[in-house]
């Protein structure tokens, strides 16, 4: 059909920025839901431009899923949208298949048409169970009760800052056909740190991939190669821990389309090379109360309050118990490699990156701590939920000089599951139903993979990565 028949709506990336902005600031200052949903739905029906809204949730392993309603009907049906979890992974089994999807209207983003198709807007959904509360495996709505009821019982705001790291490789499609390639990635660019040529594939890729999330409201800060050859590391402000969480779904969103649209593959695989620097996801954290960062203190040690210690002594009470939901694929294992500057040490240090955290230097706005052990391939919402919930309701273990004992998390997958399944305190987080189906997935992907890593990355590590799984080949098994 010739294109001046079709008149969708395709708006310039200053637009789009002004209205992303907008619908972000709303967010942070809980607009009441029903006076957002009354602006979205009107927006929707006197916009004639806009043909379908696409609604992103995720599974309980942090694979991004879409669908894509008409705009008429998702007006009139938008408290009613149901789907088939049993096809799912981690959702129902196939005998209580039905699933709703409740529109969380706050979550609410426009994307160039250039990257997402004209014509179309972006909402974030909530698993809703057949009894009409909200689904146990839809971690993000776990995660956005558990934030909403510490807001409301005690002021607290939850906010995130994520550095993700991630690899750029020629052709298309290029982890899915690994297998193919004699087990090998290459390169697009080998310049190594803070180092590209202007217009060199790698700088073109992240200059078009910062246009876009900035286009999309992200609040770009700066962005560069990272250390090993083809990686990137693309950073943007902090936010509050769902929406935090929803940009990194979107940044591993847009980086790959924007690769694709290259002819490019964007991977967040942990260490999809062995020999040089894997990609982490630095997480940085923080607690506020009525704009007051309680992590704060000017006369802490490194600057950080009794209770920035206090929550960092219980993430590193349950480093190992917590370590499979931040490192959640076999590749990740291959990080957690003290040769490549891998945060392994279960310790906390202003200085030593090898430790599982730092303290970074801050100020009262921006005092926080760095969770560093976390790969990119990692749930988000089961990353900042299981972050939070053990830095605040956790135990701290009477370990002499907890800070820095000689404690290293699991160099394998294998180990890493046992601590998670014997652990009590990861029952408590997720409850024994979703903690059995996350484990079940989890040994799944490491019964197909070698048991011992070896030297090179194998090729069962690529093809049954959570992210890039082969629907048809887990059907085999």
């Amino acid at each position: 059909m010739p294109n001046e028949l079709r008149n969708f709506l395709a708006l310039s990336y200053d637009e789009l920025e002004e209205l992303n902005l907008e619908a972000k600031e709303q967010r942070r200052h809980r607009v009441p839901i029903g006076k957002i949903q009354e602006k979205r739905l009107k927006y929707l029906t006197d916009e004639k431009r806009i043909k379908a809204v696409t609604v992103l949730f995720s599974d309980l392993e942090g694979r991004l899923h879409m669908l894509d309603y008409d705009k008429k009907f998702l007006i009139k049906s938008w408290d009613n949208l149901t789907f088939d979890g049993s096809s799912i992974r981690g959702f129902t089994a196939q005998r209580e298949s039905d699933l709703r999807l409740g529109i969380d209207w706050s979550a609410f983003y426009w994307g160039p048409a250039d990257v997402f198709g004209s014509g179309k807007v972006l909402v974030f959904g909530e698993v809703i169970d057949k009894g009409g509360t909200p689904y146990a495996a839809d971690i993000r709505g776990v995660l956005k009760g558990y934030a909403e009821n510490l807001h409301k019982k005690k002021g607290y705001t939850l906010n995130a800052a994520n550095e993700i790291e991630g690899f750029l490789f020629k052709g298309p499609d290029a982890e899915r056909h690994y297998h193919e390639t004699d087990a090998k990635f290459e390169y697009v660019n080998t310049g190594g740190y803070y180092h590209s040529l202007p217009g060199d594939p790698l700088r073109t890729f992240i200059d078009t991939t910062a246009e876009v999330q900035r286009a999309m409201g992200f609040q770009n800060e700066k962005d560069h190669p990272e250390v090993a050859p083809s990686q990137f590391e693309i950073n943007y402000g902090y936010g509050e821990v769902v929406a935090a969480a929803d940009q990194i779904q979107l940044y591993k969103l847009i980086c790959r389309q924007v690769a694709t649209n290259l002819g490019f593959t964007a991977s967040f695989l942990p260490k999809p090379v062995v020999g040089v620097n894997g990609s982490g996801m630095h997480t940085n954290v923080s607690i506020s109360d009525g704009g007051k960062n309680l992590f704060w203190d000017a006369k802490g040690e490194e600057k950080l309050s009794k209770a920035g210690w206090a929550f960092l002594d219980r993430i590193l009470t349950h480093g190992n118990d917590i370590c499979l939901l931040l490192n959640a694929s076999v590749n990740a294992y291959r990080r957690l490699d003290p040769h490549f500057e891998a945060p392994n040490q279960i310790k906390a240090s202003a200085v030593d990156r090898g430790s599982m955290i730092r303290i970074p230097i801050g100020n009262e706005k921006s005092m926080r701590v760095e969770v560093r052990s976390v790969a990119p391939d990692a749930n988000p919402y089961l990353v900042l939920y299981s972050i939070f919930k053990t830095g605040l309701d956790g135990e701290t273990a009477k370990i002499k000089n907890l800070r820095q004992a000689e404690r290293y998390l699991p160099d394998n997958i294998y180990t890493a599951l046992e601590d998670f399944r014997k652990s009590e305190w990861t029952t408590k987080i997720l409850g024994e139903d979703v903690k059995g189906r996350y484990a079940d997935l989890k040994q799944a992907a490491a019964d197909r993979c070698p048991r011992l890593l070896g030297t090179f990355v194998k090729a069962p590590e690529v093809q049954y990565h959570h992210d890039v799984y082969n629907q048809f080949l887990w059907n085999l098994f």
